[in-house]
């Protein structure tokens, strides 16, 4: 193996930091380098298997045709961006030598070209060299509507990708973008090889075979799945040695089996994003041996949404929830503030997230100039005030308020997961105790957060009135995040449930906030557009944040060189990733959670 080029030297560094709750580890030293092997002829020895456990099973290692979580960490291990962003949110190269600047003519002054420098020295696993033409036929594939790319809201706005040469790329941008980094960068832009799928740039691209079995740049290759299982290999032509032998996926592990394997026995190495309540968490924490967790707040907010369209009713050509028959009550704001009022965001973290969660009133926390500061408030006085005002009274003495004989019920659905279903249990008890009905529905993962449009189940089709998850700005420039809530978004049976306003909010004066931000070049003015949107939709009660949820991996004491971001997989750092000799240093012990 070679070095890598002193242009790229950015690329080897340890980014980031996480807060570690009960561990601190230390480094080491990378193993001796050693030359192409058959990896599939080689016995392989415990200690050099490195296992990760995950919730759900990884479905395809192609991001761009990603259907959760599992599937962008998993190809993260195996593709690259041309840059990402460490835990600061300061980018940093990868496939590209440097970051473009006004200084290195790399960005036009008038914000609309980009040009990125890419690496010489890279090549696929297969041989073949990494080349401009590769980015470019990856924004060709990305936004081919037949292709229908889960990544395809990040390339949106650019007028042309042109290969000025072999190794430089230059984006061209319709109009002035203060997020050009937005492209080809983090978890939604890393870079497919043309010679892979030019062949399924189209209504095929799921059966591309690629899919299954990638041809990556990354510092792994792919060998075999069985089951929920996939194994990997060092790439040998990834330009410095890696910390194991093989790396191993493990799939659809129920998350106290997954934190009990790396805090309590050791027999996995990480855990990725543990959703238990806070008790069970601590117990397990306070008696593992092996391993610690460690808290990397974001950008992530669990929220409950509320749904401005009747999920009763539909239309004549059988869309339900379309705003064609908007909602009986939950279109009065008054009953919305009521909601907002009498959920308690402060018990929801005490009782069930504990250090894991902050209570937050706020669409935006991260970066954090973006914050907006919104305060909440708990009053259930003033939720009961503002139903007495709307019209919804308790005639009957039942404890539910109704009107015109109607009683006042909610259906709430979330995803099947223990904490989801503590706060739902949470949040009946809250709304009872101001009159409301609450029925609480359940849902598979896998249909929740489904984009089949058959899928009725799913968050896009929305069909209940109150329903619960978690997500934000998947890179620091939140643009792409606030214009979910934009009317041109809104879910419904002309886009097969495919845009994500699933609340189906449509507010004209946001969206005229929204499109000067997404051309304001001037930073402070940029930032306080921003704040009035996250501030619009508070005061229009458009969703309800409750939680700015930390992500929460379980990491064995043996691991040492991982460094978290929030703004990409946990495994874009997999490089550097070596096990500990536990035997010869101790790990420092910090204060439990």
């Amino acid at each position: 193996m070679t070095s890598a080029p002193s242009a790229k030297a950015a690329r080897w560094a340890m980014l980031g930091t996480a807060f570690l709750i009960s561990a601190v580890l230390g480094s080491c030293q990378p193993p001796t380098a050693s030359g192409p092997r058959d990896a599939a002829e080689e016995e392989v020895e415990a200690p050099d298997i490195l296992t990760l456990v995950y919730s759900r099973t990884v479905s395809t290692l192609n991001p761009h045709l990603a259907t959760g979580f599992q599937d962008f960490e998993a190809a993260r291990i195996i593709y690259e961006p041309l840059a990402s962003y460490d835990a600061a949110g300061n980018l940093v190269p990868v496939l590209a030598t440097e970051i473009p600047s006004l200084d290195n003519d790399g960005l036009s002054a008038d914000g609309r070209r980009v040009i990125w420098q890419l690496d010489p020295a890279v090549r696929w696993t297969d041989g073949e060299p990494f080349t401009a033409d590769d980015v470019v036929f990856t924004y060709e594939f990305i936004t081919n509507p037949e292709v229908a790319a889960v990544t395809a809201q990040y390339y949106e706005g650019i007028e042309a990708v042109n290969a000025l040469d072999e190794h430089r790329v230059e984006v061209v941008f319709t109009e002035a973008t203060p997020s050009w980094q937005m492209p080809f960068t983090g978890i939604n832009g890393l870079i497919l090889p043309q010679h892979e799928f030019e062949d399924f740039n189209s209504r095929q691209a799921r059966e591309a075979p690629a899919n299954f079995q990638p041809v990556g740049t990354g510092p792994y290759r792919y060998l075999t799945q069985a089951n929920d299982r996939l194994l990997f290999a060092p790439n040998e032509l990834y330009p410095r040695p890696v910390g194991f032998r093989r790396v191993e996926i493990q799939g659809n592990v129920a998350p106290y089996v997954a934190a009990r394997d790396v805090l309590k026995t050791g027999t996995a190495d990480f855990a990725h994003n543990i959703q238990l309540e806070s008790a069970a968490l601590v117990d397990l924490v306070r008696e593992g041996e092996t391993g610690s967790l460690t808290l990397t707040f974001g950008s992530q907010v669990e929220r409950i949404m509320v749904n401005f369209a009747d999920p009763n009713q539909e239309t004549e050509a059988e869309e339900k929830a379309s705003l064609a028959f908007p909602h009986p009550f939950l279109s009065d704001v008054r009953v919305r503030q009521a909601i907002d009022y009498a959920i308690d965001r402060g018990a929801i973290v005490s009782e069930l997230y504990g250090d894991l969660g902050r209570p937050v009133s706020q669409l935006l926390v991260n970066p954090s100039p973006y914050q907006a500061d919104i305060a909440f408030e708990h009053s259930p006085e003033k939720a009961r005030q503002l139903l007495e005002e709307a019209g919804w009274q308790d005639t009957d003495g039942d404890g539910v308020r109704d009107r015109d004989g109607v009683p006042m019920q909610l259906v709430f659905q979330t995803s099947l997961g223990t904490i989801r279903q503590a706060t739902q249990e949470l949040v009946q008890g809250q709304l009872a105790a101001v009159g409301l009905d609450v029925v609480i529905e359940r849902v598979r993962p896998e249909d929740f957060f489904s984009a089949d449009p058959q899928e009725t189940r799913s968050i896009n089709h929305f069909y209940a009135d109150l329903q619960e998850y978690a997500i934000g700005n998947a890179i620091p420039d939140p643009i792409i995040y606030m214009g979910w809530w934009t009317c041109e978004n809104i879910a419904s049976l002309a886009n097969s449930w495919q845009k994500p306003n699933n609340a189906r909010y449509c507010d004209r004066d946001y969206d005229r906030l929204w499109a000067a931000a997404r051309t304001e070049l001037d930073p402070d003015r940029r930032i306080d557009l921003f704040h009035q949107m996250d501030r619009k939709l508070a005061e229009d009660v458009a969703v309800l944040p409750i939680v700015h949820r930390a992500l929460a991996n379980a990491v064995s004491e043996r691991l040492a060189g991982y460094a978290f971001t929030p703004w990409d997989a946990s495994t874009w750092n997999i490089a550097q990733w070596r096990a500990l000799d536990t035997e010869a240093s101790e790990p420092e012990t910090g204060e439990e959670p």
